[in-house]
Formats: structure tokens, C-alpha cells, sequence
């Protein structure tokens, strides 16, 4: 089982050896799991992809936290650990408060973003802060809370997989991240990023309706907005395909990272041939 920084994690590698494309790392939602991601995110063809199971979820151990900042600073760590020094973020409902909050603490490791079924802010209804975490209402606010994060058109399978996977988490998490996305407001900090990012919702998303992804596009000045009908709020388990597509599209116009070249031996007092003469005289402070 694959950890890190106390994090389980699956990873894809592309099929490239020499791939120069930033790594993409996904995070899950509220009560949500690194499968929460369909195979065809998870194994994007030619990525090199990460998909987190956060603290006290899946099969990460330790508790939730009850602060996207919290939750951010943790996976800062797991890429510390695994010495990924900068990456494309994408991020689900909470894992994209997430994803903008690491933009916006921590801007020389977010390359990229990729926010789904977001916004600047996310509150939460009363009712699912009072019953999430109390053990004897917990399996009806899960039943409420999964019911709507589909659309009308999603296949029931899905649904109650989705269901089933959030049922596994322990009532004080699920709690923890509600209370954490409840408290998250960057909307008057959207003008920080600067990075490309993609955004994707639902036309059908109840959980984050569209005027919030639109708020993320008005704010966000090197982003671009997909509205996908017949899709809600957990619109890459619904429309899986169609995501993946406009992920890898989006991917695809992104930089190139450059691998540092590396440096010769030289002796000492000697002049690197390989070197232009210029390289090799002295340069006198300026004044």
C-alpha cells in the first residue's frame, strides 16, 4: 500500500519514460475517496497521475481536519515527501477549495488548476451541519447529501456507489470537512491566481450551483469555463469521458516543464571547453 507523508495514495505513470509534462495530482471531495475518480481521470493517457485519500479517509489513517488550510498544508507535505516539486491540482467540490488554497499559499508548487463542481466559497445548509456528524442521523444525511450531488440523469449504480463509499467514513470526519468547506471564502482573493485553470460543472449541480464556477471564471483571469448539461455535481462520475477529454485538452496546452541541465566536473583553474570563453571571465560588481 502506497504512503506518503502519511497519505495513501494510487499512482499512474506515463507510459513515456522521458515526460517532460507537470504531474497531476487529484483530490477528492467531502467523504470522498481517491476512487472517487473514474479509471479514465485516474489512468489519463500519457500523465503521470496521483490521486490522495485524505487524512482519516479511505485508507489514509489519522484524523480529518476541520480546515481547507489544514487540509492544504497536508498535501504540500506529501509532495514534499515524494519530492514532486510542482504540479497540475485538480480538485472536486472541497479538494478544489483545497486546490485554490494551495495556489494561494504555496504559488510556485500549483502550475495549473482544474476546479469541478467549485467556487470562491462554499457554504453549507444548516440541516447537514446539525446531522453529519451525530451517529443516529448520519446514514440519513448521507442518503440527502449523495441524492444531491447527481443529476436526474445519473445511473443509479453510480449513485449508490457513491453512496456506499461515503457511508464507510466516520461520522466526525465527514462532519470536519463540512465545517471546513462552510468556513472557506477566497473570493476576495481570486485575483492571485494567476495560473491556467480550467473549470467544470454541472448544469445540474444542486450542491454548487453554476453561478459559483461562473464567480470563478469572472475572477480568475487565465480561466476557462465548461458548463456540461444533464450533469450534477459529481459531474466526472456522470460524464466521465467528456472530463477526461477536456482535462487531457486542457493539459495539453500547458508548458513543458524543463529538467535542469546538468552540470560538468571542472577542475579547479581549469575552463569548461564545452563552454563559451565568455562564460569563464570575471564579472565585476556593478557599482
Amino acid at each position: 500500500m502506497p504512503t506518503s507523508a502519511e497519505l495513501y495514495y494510487f499512482a499512474h505513470a506515463a507510459e513515456n519514460e522521458n515526460n517532460n509534462r507537470w504531474p497531476v495530482i487529484l483530490i477528492h471531495g467531502a467523504g470522498g475517496i481517491h476512487l472517487s475518480w473514474p479509471p479514465q481521470i485516474r489512468r489519463l493517457a500519457g500523465e503521470t497521475i496521483y490521486a490522495l485519500d485524505l487524512p482519516g479517509h479511505g485508507q489514509s489513517e489519522g484524523t480529518g481536519r476541520q480546515s481547507i488550510e489544514a487540509y492544504a498544508d497536508d498535501v504540500n507535505l506529501f509532495m514534499q515527501s515524494l519530492k514532486i516539486r510542482a504540479a497540475v491540482i485538480v480538485g472536486i467540490s472541497m479538494g478544489s477549495a483545497i486546490a485554490l488554497t494551495l495556489a494561494l499559499k504555496y504559488p510556485k508548487k500549483v502550475k495549473a488548476l482544474a476546479l469541478l463542481g467549485s467556487g470562491p466559497k462554499l457554504r453549507v445548509a444548516q440541516t447537514v451541519l446539525e446531522t453529519a456528524g451525530n451517529p443516529n442521523t448520519f446514514e440519513s444525511a448521507v442518503d440527502g447529501i449523495n441524492t444531491n450531488c447527481f443529476s436526474e440523469d445519473a445511473q443509479q449504480n453510480v449513485v449508490q456507489l457513491s453512496k456506499q463509499a461515503m457511508l464507510k467514513i466516520r461520522p466526525p470526519v465527514l462532519l470536519g470537512d463540512f465545517l471546513a468547506c462552510n468556513a472557506f471564502n477566497v473570493m476576495d482573493q481570486l485575483e492571485k491566481i494567476t495560473v491556467p485553470t480550467l473549470i467544470i460543472c454541472g448544469a445540474e449541480d444542486k450542491m454548487t450551483p453554476t453561478k459559483f464556477s461562473e464567480s470563478l471564471h469572472a475572477g480568475i483571469a487565465k480561466s476557462t469555463l465548461h458548463i456540461l448539461e444533464h450533469a450534477g455535481h459529481m459531474v466526472m462520475l456522470e460524464m466521465p469521458d467528456v472530463v477526461a477529454d477536456l482535462l487531457k485538452q486542457f493539459l495539453d496546452t500547458l508548458p513543458v516543464r524543463r529538467r535542469p541541465a546538468k552540470k560538468r566536473l571542472v577542475p579547479k583553474g581549469e575552463v569548461d571547453s564545452d563552454q563559451p570563453i565568455e562564460s569563464a571571465s570575471l564579472t565585476l560588481p556593478s557599482k
